[in-house]
């Protein structure tokens, strides 16, 4: 994938990410919308570097068509990728909500847990949507940079 699609590809999965969270933290929690939010905004931004970053590094590692990816290699990326993520975002997030490193170790996870599974749908998705348009013409990928 080029810069410009990968760009494109994390502040889509973020944009929704941040909606999904705020809408789950704020039916489980008594913390206020803006503060769930504000939280969301940061662990966001944090994970679309995190994002760039890794999935760069990713693709170079296991090269290939990404729609040919198998389940357990999605699944082992998943887990790779919000393990890493963790170490950034729970200081952030006790930071924000005012709340200790273990409560919101709890909280993160449960966002984590949450973004898992949404990350294998939301990515199986994007590559075979992705597959499907380069296939019928609609999409040119360029080489990656």
């Amino acid at each position: 994938m080029t810069l410009r699609e990968r760009l494109f590809h994390a502040a889509l999965f973020e944009l929704l990410a941040i909606i999904f969270s705020v809408i789950g933290l704020m039916l489980l929690t008594e913390h206020s919308v803006s503060s769930l939010s504000g939280s969301m905004i940061a662990v966001a931004f944090i994970a679309m570097v995190w994002n760039m970053a890794f999935n760069a590094a990713f693709d170079r590692l296991v090269p290939g068509k990404r729609e040919n990816r198998g389940w357990l290699l999605r699944i082992g990326h998943v887990a790779a990728f919000e393990g890493g993520l963790l170490l950034f975002t729970v200081p952030v997030m006790a930071w924000i909500l005012q709340v200790s490193l273990w409560q919101a170790f709890i909280l993160d996870i449960g966002v984590t847990l949450f973004i898992t599974l949404y990350a294998l749908i939301f990515n199986y998705c994007y590559d075979h949507s992705r597959a499907y348009l380069i296939r019928k013409g609609h999409y040119q990928p360029v080489t990656a940079y």
